[in-house]
């Protein structure tokens, strides 16, 4: 046991000095307080609250106030002054960021095994490497405080929750055949950007671009597009080569149709030449017939009135002769049997007649006919006749 002696030094019956204690007791107070907030302040500064924090170039801030609930985005560089404990500044990592889908194994956040992916026609084909490039949203950074939390929290979150679902959908549209097209190939990518970018952006997350290589598949599936392919490039060959014939056709065509034209165009010119001619001749003829047929004209009339002029004579004097005729038919009439008989006997006189003897058979064996007016069958009877006597 230690005892204290509360006597004052230098003398007897005098009570302790209380300014003394007093001092010795506030450096006291003073030593623990100090070393309270030398505790307070380690404390503060190893959970990083002691009211002042430096943002990069490269990070966002989200300056949160527990007590109003405002919070407030800051995405300009330099250091932020906030009331800790009662506001609070988060940062997030603004840089760009690269989501990786290789390998077989998940190594960090942003590397995933690669992507496999099961075409429409029943066909598997995978991307061996392939990039997603994203960031986060300066403006939207409250947003993706919220979704997300604090720190890597979008990191984990959003991309790989999205990404390998949105591009099976979109490249499992199409056949193993279709996809190694180019153009289905591209289609399938941007689709894949905008729903990805539609789909983060409600996170405040911004999709950069997407990037794939070309899909593999089997060996043989591969060889059987490479012969695809080789065939595509031959029927490519064939329609450049029918298109060449087609515009060589055209151009055949074309010359030919215009040397036809130059043709015809002079054949025009020499048939409407020669219709002039032929107009002209027929003007000429027209003409001449014209003229040939007043001539004519003139001569029918005369050769008219001559024959008109004949035909009077010729009337006058066949009149004269039938008159006559009629008078001497009136004579004959008067005369009767007498000019018969004078004209019977006038044409008789110009007959010749041969007499034959005849000879009267009271019996006859025969009887023959003999025309009289052949005369050398009658004297040849005759002959005989006189023969037989």
């Amino acid at each position: 046991m230690k005892t204290i002696n509360v006597d004052p030094p230098g003398g007897r019956g005098k009570g302790p000095d209380m300014s003394e204690i007093g001092a010795k007791a506030k450096q006291a107070i003073a030593g623990a307080l100090v070393a309270l907030v030398v505790v307070v302040g380690g404390l503060m500064a190893a959970m990083g609250k002691l009211g002042v924090v430096n943002v990069s170039a490269e990070e966002v801030a989200v300056k949160m106030n527990y007590v109003t609930g405002n919070r407030t985005v800051v995405a300009t560089p330099g250091y932020q002054i906030y009331i800790p404990f009662l506001e609070e500044v988060f940062k997030l990592d603004r840089t760009p960021q690269k989501f990786e889908m290789k390998g077989n194994r998940a190594l960090s956040h942003n590397h995933v095994p690669f992507l496999t992916v099961r075409a429409k026609d029943g066909s598997n084909f995978s991307f061996d490497e392939l990039e997603i490039q994203y960031a986060v949203i300066p403006g939207d950074a409250g947003e993706t405080l919220d979704d997300s939390g604090p720190g890597d929290g979008f990191k984990r979150e959003w991309i790989r929750a999205y990404a390998r679902s949105v591009l099976r959908d979109e490249f499992g549209k199409y056949s193993a055949v279709e996809v190694a097209d180019p153009t289905s190939y591209q289609a399938a990518r941007i689709a894949s950007e905008e729903r990805l970018r539609t789909m983060l952006a409600a996170h405040g997350i911004e999709l950069i671009q997407v990037i794939c290589p070309k899909p593999r598949f089997d060996p043989d599936y591969e060889q059987a597009i490479e012969d695809r392919k080789v065939a595509d490039q031959e029927v490519e060959k064939l329609r450049e080569e029918e298109s060449r014939l087609l515009n060589e056709r055209e151009r055949v065509l074309a010359a030919a149709k215009k040397e036809k034209e130059i043709e015809w165009q002079s054949l025009q010119g020499t048939l409407t030449k020669a219709l002039l001619n032929a107009e002209q001749s027929q003007i000429e003829l027209e003409k001449a017939a014209d003229a040939y047929a007043v001539a004519k004209g003139f001569e029918a009339k005369a050769e008219n009135a001559q024959l008109v002029q004949q035909s009077v004579g010729l009337t006058a004097k066949y009149t004269k002769e039938a008159e006559g005729i009629l008078a001497r038919a009136v004579a004959l009439e008067k005369r009767g049997e007498v000019v018969v008989r004078e004209a019977l006997i006038a044409k008789l006189t110009s007959i010749d007649f041969t007499l034959v003897p005849y000879n009267r058979d009271p019996a006859p064996k025969r009887l023959e006919h003999v025309d009289s007016r052949d005369g050398a069958l009658l004297m040849e009877d005759a002959k005989k006749a006189g023969g037989e006597e």
